[in-house]
Order: C-alpha cells, then sequence, then structure tokens
C-alpha cells in the first residue's frame, strides 16, 4: 500500500511518500519538503494571517503536485502545534482541506507523544524494554515512556526549539543575558518531570526529532571520544560552543542545515536540560518518528 504522510509543522510541511504493509517496515518512495516558519505569520492576537494560510495553502499544493505521479494510495495529512495553537485553526483547516481537496487533522500534543512513541518502540525493538522517548520540535517538545507499544506517561510542553529561539534568544551570537533567561526558563519549566518520571531506571531513552539527530552528528564530529550516542557530557561541551557562534558560523558546522541554523542552540540546550533533570547519561538515536508511527498505526488499524 502506497500512503503520502504529509506534516504540517511549525518549520516545514512535509510530504513522505513510503510503501508499507502490516508486519513490515514503512519503506521511504520519495520526499518532498517545503520550509515555512509558521510562527512568521501570526498576528498579535496569535492567529495565522491571510498571508500565512496562503502560504501553506500553496506549499501543501506544490508537495502534492511534486507526487502527483506517484498513484498514492491514501493520504495521511496532519498538523501540529503551530496550528494547532493558533487563533483561528478550524479557519485555517477549513480553508487549506477546501483549496487542497484534503483532510486535514490536527493532532493533540499527547497524540503526537503517542504515534512518535509507538514509531521508537517499533525501531527498537520490544528488548529495548521500558523506554523513554524525546522528540524536540519547532513549536513543542514530546516526552511518552513505557514498557508497551502504548506508553503508560505522555505529555507535550511547549518548549520546541523555534518557539524558544523567537521567544528568548537575542543577538547573533545571542546575548549572555537572553541565553541566561532561557536557561532558567527551562530548568523551571523541565524540573516537574523529574517527580512525574521518577520510577525511570534512567538507562534507556532515545531521541527521535532532527534536532536530537543534528546533536547526535555534531558530537561525533567534534567530540568523537563521547562514543556513537548523545551523550550529557558532549552536551556540556557542545552547547557553550554553539552558545558563542554567530549564524554564519552555525551554518558552516558539520551536519547543521540553514533551516537548522537558527535554532540548534535551544535545541541543544533544552536536550542538555532533559539530561540533567532527568539524569540522562546518553541518549540513543531513532531514525523513526511522528510520520511513521501514523504510518504504522494506519496499517495497524487496517488489518483490525
Amino acid at each position: 500500500m502506497r500512503l503520502g504522510v504529509l506534516d504540517v509543522g511549525s518549520n516545514t510541511i512535509h510530504l513522505q511518500v513510503v510503501d508499507g504493509h502490516l508486519g513490515g517496515p514503512p519503506v521511504p518512495n520519495s520526499s518532498h519538503k517545503s520550509v515555512i516558519r509558521l510562527t512568521e505569520y501570526l498576528d498579535e492576537a496569535g492567529s495565522i494571517t491571510p498571508l500565512g494560510i496562503d502560504r501553506i495553502t500553496e506549499s501543501i499544493q506544490s508537495n502534492m503536485q511534486s507526487a502527483s505521479h506517484l498513484d498514492i494510495d491514501e493520504l495521511l495529512a496532519f498538523a501540529t502545534s503551530a496550528i494547532r495553537e493558533a487563533k483561528n485553526s478550524d479557519e485555517v483547516i477549513s480553508h487549506v482541506n477546501k483549496a487542497c481537496n484534503i483532510d486535514l487533522q490536527v493532532l493533540s500534543g499527547e497524540e503526537e507523544a503517542r504515534f512518535t512513541f509507538l514509531a521508537a518502540r517499533r525501531w527498537l525493538g520490544w528488548s529495548s524494554g521500558d523506554l523513554l522517548v524525546l522528540d524536540i520540535g519547532g513549536g513543542s517538545l514530546e516526552i511518552a515512556r513505557g514498557a508497551e507499544e502504548d506508553p503508560t506517561f505522555k505529555t507535550s510542553m511547549q518548549l520546541g526549539a523555534g518557539r524558544l529561539t523567537r521567544q528568548f534568544l537575542k543577538g547573533d551570537p545571542f546575548t549572555s543575558k537572553s541565553l541566561k533567561a532561557l536557561e532558567e526558563y527551562l530548568e523551571e519549566k523541565i524540573e516537574p518531570l523529574a517527580a512525574s518520571l521518577s520510577t525511570f531506571e534512567k538507562d534507556n531513552a532515545a531521541g527521535t526529532s532532527k534536532t536530537f539527530r543534528t546533536l547526535a552528528k555534531l558530537s561525533q564530529n567534534l567530540y568523537p571520544k563521547f562514543g556513537p550516542h548523545l551523550t550529557l557530557d558532549a552536551l556540556e561541551a557542545l552547547v557553550p560552543k554553539l552558545q558563542g557562534l554567530d549564524i554564519d558560523s552555525r551554518k558552516e558546522l558539520p551536519s547543521v542545515s540553514a533551516e537548522r541554523a537558527p535554532q540548534i542552540v535551544a535545541g541543544a540546550m533544552v536536550a542538555r536540560q532533559l539530561m540533567q533533570t532527568l539524569e540522562l547519561k546518553e541518549i540513543r538515536i531513532c531514525p523513526w518518528a511522528l510520520r511513521e508511527g501514523i504510518v504504522l498505526h494506519r496499517l495497524d488499524w487496517i488489518e483490525r
């Protein structure tokens, strides 16, 4: 079965085409992506502007046109935090669905966490046992934990790397005052997770999302002595380095894309605070995330 997975996120609109069948892994066929930072199209009331709605619509139509020759059997279209939190979310969804002839659905934060957890569980397998999954997006942070396919703990927090960059970080390089303010904010917001996850064994965490993958690649390139996984020791060295660079210098780092460079500092600070608060020594990187989780869930449902 050929599925199209349309992800309308905070930073990008991404159509991924995959071939899948029950019992097998989703096999990527092609990828079509448009960079669009939706929070740049918010008015003072928190609504997406008419220009922003047009950009969303045009990007979806462009991506769909690029994949029109692939004979997609079903399109799974979803939106995450940027549209979920917009004051005119219903209006945006209605316009996009009519203009693009699709059925775009808004995922809740807990649904994001649950589908991402499913993807990580399938990728890492049952032998990974009690698993903690962390995903740093542009608008939100998703966390889920459990020993089976349905997590026993799941939450979504407004701690996405793009959101925090816009809210806190000023200057180029970022000022020490703004970095300190973000550091204190993260400590305050993440601290309650220690109680919620107090029974977690602290040695079996996985990170999904482009932010974690970028940080892991930076660690391997710059600090190979810390090993193949993303460790707290590596982040303790990496975060100050990133904080001292301007955006052009960050773009020159290996594995940091122009799209990721503006928000990688905030993303690294979130990852470091999570590891400090939850006493995690290392995080394994899982290449599967939300889109794969949605595909897996859909394939499971078809056979019920």
